[in-house]
């Protein structure tokens, strides 16, 4: 038994090993350039809003689809346009996520998905940009600006697919794209944070 176990123990470190052997760049002019989508599987969309001042609640959504055009050399011609089914909202209550899919809150029926599209994209070293774009939400278009981190980018040891990393955050009010139950009491602000796997179209 004790044998099985550390050979178990070695096989895990190995593949562990392999797996972190994967990301081969984590320089984002190595990237290779041209049109990626989304890799739903391993993207999602997390937030995070005040539940009366005495905690965080936390959720995210799910099934992201999107395109990315990605050019390394100048960053400034990318852009990128995700739309997120919001449906698939999820705060692991499912009383509560039935609420938020209703009208009081995000309207999934009337409004089935949540679109971001970037307009411009800043460099600002050190891995990080700045992404304005627009998002839409519940019926409202407003701007808003994601500060994106590149991970990395490499081959996936499971799927061998070339695969690019990114992680990007951002606020908004929701009180702006007419999501207004319970304000102040429920936070206004919502903090997004959004992590996404890229593979080559």
């Amino acid at each position: 038994m004790i044998r099985s176990l550390v050979a178990a123990a070695v096989v895990s470190a190995a593949l562990a090993g392999t797996a972190r052997a994967q990301v081969s760049t984590t320089n984002p002019n190595d990237v290779r350039p041209g049109s990626y989508a989304v890799e739903p599987s391993h993207t999602r969309v997390l937030f995070a809003v005040s539940h009366m001042g005495f905690t965080t609640w936390y959720g995210q959504f799910t099934n992201v689809s999107g395109t990315l055009v990605l050019d390394p050399k100048d960053p400034s011609k990318s852009s990128i346009a995700v739309s997120i089914p919001s449906a698939t909202i999820t705060t692991t209550n499912a009383v509560l996520d039935a609420k938020l899919k209703g009208g009081d809150w995000l309207g999934v029926g009337s409004y089935p998905s949540i679109v971001f599209k970037s307009t411009s994209v800043h460099p600002t070293g050190n891995n990080n940009a700045t992404i304005d774009g627009d998002l839409t939400l519940h019926g409202f278009t407003h701007p808003v600006v994601l500060q994106a981190h590149f991970n990395g980018a490499g081959m996936d040891p499971i799927t061998r697919d070339y695969t690019v990393g990114f992680e990007a955050n951002t606020r908004i009010k929701r009180s702006a794209f007419g999501v207004n139950t319970y304000v102040p009491l429920i936070g206004d602000d919502v903090t997004v944070t959004i992590s996404a796997a890229f593979v080559p179209k």
